[in-house]
């Protein structure tokens, strides 16, 4: 488990493509990793700022293990980079086909 808090007010409490939401000031965000079997790794995250949202909520997405290379997601250039690349990628591998 992984227990966040102490964010600033530089920081959104929730962040989605269409923007930001309230200030890190408030937020907790507390993540867990469990290994549901050797193959898959669920990955769930609790959003709560009482500030921002009436209430907490938790999204849990889980993980298929994978032999595909893993690329890293910083945040960095507006995260387009990332999203260019493997739309670059998807059309490499379609014209293979």
């Amino acid at each position: 488990m992984v227990d966040s808090r102490n964010y600033t007010d530089k920081t959104g409490s929730f962040y989605t493509i269409v923007g930001s939401y309230g200030s890190g000031e408030t937020l907790r965000l507390v993540e867990r990793f469990t290994r549901v079997d050797r193959n898959t790794l669920l990955y769930e995250f609790t959003v709560d700022d009482p500030v921002t949202f009436t209430r907490s909520f938790t999204a849990a997405i889980p993980m298929t293990r994978s032999d595909a290379p893993l690329f890293e997601y910083a945040c960095h250039e507006g995260n387009y980079g990332m999203t260019n690349l493997l739309t670059g990628a998807r059309v490499q591998e379609a014209a293979r086909e």
